[in-house]
């Protein structure tokens, strides 16, 4: 139709927005892959250290692979579009940890914690399951965020009012029950940097007064999320919870990092951290044995007193060798009474070596770039910062703990993710897991064909 020479056209319709393929079949297949060699761990374990497979191999198959099988299904039923590899990580991860521990049970007979592990795998498991069919929308956490905050304070809280345990207040022992409250406060945490940063996110970045080579906050925009951070370390630092007070730290900073775009914070993360490290380790006696042992690992040895943890763990890894051992042929139980947690990744290192090693990084490193991209493929901010805090508290969990048992750092005591005993810790995780899976569901359910900025 034209009029007076210009012609009208009707308004071109919008595209049609990229629907990604589901790839459940491909999530199955991984599951399947991952119950297969959880269960040729646990065989192997049984034929090196008894020459006969375990009776209960074909128990511990089904029971993981029914697990596995219902969590798949949920995600299915649930999150179609979610990533397909966080869920077979999480069950390969969990089950080498069940092995791992099962296999130094063997030694221990007297303390066999392999079987209290799959009873909390199971509640994990559960939660992730809950947690999926459950929560529609990862944004509605962003509604409860205070209470979230106030729920982590009350957690990190409780265990002053309970007997220390190997020189730290970090657990809740009720009735020969025990849980790490810290464990499921770090989950809380997270959901209220993501929702405070969100809300904030410009004035945080471009409001306030520029000092030197960054741009400061004003002190009301601020002052909040960094006094909630302040007592929340302040309180694990009075518990002696070193591990979960530097996990909160980096995660502040990284947090606050992907919020305003500022590198500046992580140049002031890493001062702030040395500062602290330095007035910890002169004050605190606890640590500093911790930063002597680690400064002279085979000081011990030299006064005649024997390898202490640290030298028994490095001695572990060097004894693995390029491809290890083998399950069951190590000697990692020398390590002592912390070899089923803060230490069991001394044991897969002497027994699945170099190459061994080198996969379960991988898989953690794998879990944490699929967190990461969940959160670049979403374009409203809440849900970015929450996959980003959330996979980053794997990531800063591996190299706290790796970095303890191979001498890179002082030792802080945290549970290495799926793999050591801890119950707590195995369920947060999966909730971890969960989250992930909601997040990226959120993000390629919406993709429409372009980039995120």
């Amino acid at each position: 139709m034209t009029k007076a020479g210009t012609t009208l056209t009707a308004p071109a319709a919008p595209a049609a927005a990229v629907r990604l393929p589901r790839r459940r079949g491909i999530e199955l297949a991984l599951i399947v892959l991952a119950v297969l060699l959880s269960v040729y761990g646990y065989c192997a374990v049984g034929l090196a250290r008894t020459g006969t497979v375990p009776p209960g191999a074909a128990g511990y198959g089904a029971g993981l692979g029914v697990l596995a099988l219902v969590a798949h299904l949920a995600v299915r039923f649930r999150a179609p579009y979610a990533d397909p590899l966080p869920l077979p990580i999480g069950v390969l991860l969990n089950g080498l940890g069940l092995v791992l521990i099962y296999r130094l049970d063997l030694q221990t007979p007297g303390d066999r914690a392999a079987p209290a592990q799959l009873v909390w795998s199971t509640l994990g498991v559960g939660l992730f399951i809950m947690v999926v069919l459950m929560l529609r929308d990862h944004r509605l956490l962003q509604r409860y965020s205070y209470v979230c905050v106030a729920a982590a304070l009350v957690l990190l809280l409780l265990p002053i009012f309970f007997p220390a345990v190997n020189g730290a207040r970090i657990w809740v022992r009720i009735a020969g029950f025990s849980i790490q409250p810290s464990e499921f406060a770090k989950v809380l945490l997270a959901v209220f940097f993501a929702a405070y940063l969100a809300a904030n996110r410009n004035a945080l970045a471009y409001a306030g007064r520029r000092l030197w080579f960054m741009q400061f906050p004003t002190g009301r925009v601020l002052g909040p999320i960094v006094t909630i951070w302040l007592v929340s370390v302040g309180v694990l630092i009075l518990e002696r919870d070193l591990g979960t007070s530097l996990l909160f730290f980096g995660l502040f900073v990284v947090m606050l990092y992907v919020a305003t775009g500022r590198t500046g914070w992580i140049a002031v993360g890493l001062v702030l951290a040395v500062l602290g490290a330095v007035a910890v380790g002169h004050l605190e006696p606890h640590v500093h044995g911790r930063i002597e042992d680690w400064l002279h690992p085979f000081a011990s040895i030299d006064a005649g007193q024997g390898p202490n943890q640290l030298a028994q763990s490095l001695f572990a890894f060097a004894a693995g060798g390029m491809i290890g051992t083998g399950l069951g042929l190590g000697h990692s139980l020398l390590i002592g009474f912390a070899t089923k947690s803060d230490f069991i990744l001394a044991t897969a290192g002497e027994e699945l070596g170099l190459a061994g090693l080198s996969a379960i990084f991988l898989l953690y490193g794998l879990l944490v770039e699929r967190g990461y991209r969940a959160g670049l493929a979403l374009r409203e901010p809440f849900g970015r910062l929450l996959a980003v805090g959330l996979a980053s508290i794997v990531a800063l969990q591996v190299f706290v703990i790796a970095g303890g048992v191979t001498g890179l750092i002082p030792l802080t005591g945290m549970a290495m993710p799926f793999l050591a005993q801890g119950g707590s810790s195995v369920v947060t995780n999966w909730a971890i897991v969960a989250l992930l899976i909601r997040v990226s569901d959120s993000a390629r359910r919406h993709y429409d064909g372009r980039v995120a900025p």
